[in-house]
């Protein structure tokens, strides 16, 4: 008796476990069809032992590989094992073998339909291993990269023609050394490379300057890479006339400092609000220095009311005494916001690093602890 492709899919998707999806697929045909697109589908790697042995599997049986649509590998310790809190032990990372990176890059060959990519580098782990992205067939809707910033990346990143969702933990103004040429703040990646690039997130400004360019960037999250107030003005003036060059204009912006102090956070505001591509259509805008004193908070907000649809916004409140901690305190604080500001639904009020999130649903404040405060800048709200 044969199904329909539909009720094949129906079946697998009802089934509770890994192991009985893996045991339908010696049922018939049509079950190993929907089966293995529903084993291979998203794959997580993590395990040693258990990511080569994976990554033999579709380097040979090219018929499971294509049916990978998405692939996340973590090579070490990930971030979350990597706490060094008091009392806590630090995390063994085991060695990799020698043939790690070679099974992964055989692997990678063999993925045509691959549409998402998470490579997480850990503790210990050289990330110079790029070279693995070398002939790669897929082509790539969204790419988290800890990998280094070299000529391999760069080639492989030319030909990334879908790539709309792009992280990245490095960057190199040139790939040429210093000591050769003098470094160059241009892009070496070609001006056509990367068309729909419309989210982007980078640890330094450098490389946001250097995409935004040409390319319809809705969405930016980075960091100030000085935290000397003239050499950050420089960097700022930079960033923004890059922004500018930008194909589409900006609905999320989160730029991160080390140090987040009153004066500058308003000149950042004063630039953001002057310039027509991060404030016609900005509707996420963090991380800024909420002011203490009344008159230059209130010029605070009237800057604020020239971002007509802003919708959420994130402001550090550690320079106040005393820190607001209530529901009574931080209700306030957003009721005196949305004065000037009624289209903000949201603040998020930050202090040493925790994020207290106050929503405002009909006509009521309340503390959202439902809500992932650290990918608002990604939501459209």
């Amino acid at each position: 008796m044969y199904l329909s492709l539909e009720a094949y899919r129906n079946i697998v998707k009802n089934v509770g476990s890994r192991a009985d999806i893996a045991a339908l697929c010696r049922v018939s045909k049509g079950f190993q069809y929907a089966a293995e697109r529903a084993l291979y589908n998203t794959l997580y790697m993590q395990d040693i032992g258990t990511t080569m042995l994976l990554c033999a599997t579709l380097t040979e049986q090219p018929r499971v590989a294509a049916c990978v649509d998405a692939l996340t590998l973590h090579a070490g310790a990930s971030s979350e094992d990597e706490s060094e809190e008091e009392g806590e032990e630090v995390p063994h990372v085991e060695e990799l073998p020698e043939g790690y990176w070679p099974t992964i890059s055989l692997a990678f060959r063999k993925l045509s339909r691959l549409r998402y990519l998470n490579i997480h580098i850990g503790r210990g782990v050289p990330s110079s291993n790029t070279w693995i992205l070398d002939d790669c067939p897929f082509h790539l809707r969204s790419f988290h990269c800890d990998l280094d910033w070299d000529a391999h990346l760069v080639k492989f990143l030319e030909n990334q023609q879908d790539l709309d969702d792009l992280y990245i933990i490095d960057y190199k103004d040139s790939l040429m050394d210093a000591s050769v040429a003098p470094p160059t703040t241009i892009s070496p990646l070609s001006a056509n490379s990367l068309p729909n690039l419309a989210t982007l997130e980078c640890t330094f400004t450098e490389a946001a300057a250097a995409l935004a360019p040409r390319r319809p960037l809705i969405r930016l999250k980075t960091c100030f890479s000085r935290s000397d107030p003239d050499a950050k003005r420089v960097e700022m003036t930079t960033l923004f006339a890059k922004i500018q060059l930008s194909t589409a204009e900006l609905r999320s912006l989160d730029i991160a400092d080390s140090t987040y102090e009153e004066p500058f956070s308003v000149e950042l505001l004063s630039t953001i609000v002057g310039m027509s591509r991060t404030a016609r259509q900005l509707r996420y805008l963090g991380t800024l220095a909420l002011p203490v004193a009344g008159r230059e908070r209130l010029r605070f907000y009237g800057m604020l009311m020239r971002l007509p649809r802003l919708d959420c916004i994130e402001v550090e409140v550690s320079g106040w005494q005393p820190v607001p901690s209530t529901l009574a305190a931080f209700r306030a604080l957003a009721s005196e916001l949305r004065l000037y500001c009624p289209t903000v639904v949201m603040v998020v009020f930050v202090h040493e690093f925790e994020r207290t999130v106050i929503t405002y649903v009909d006509g009521l404040y309340r503390i959202d602890e439902e809500v992932g405060p650290e990918l608002l800048w990604r939501s459209d709200l």
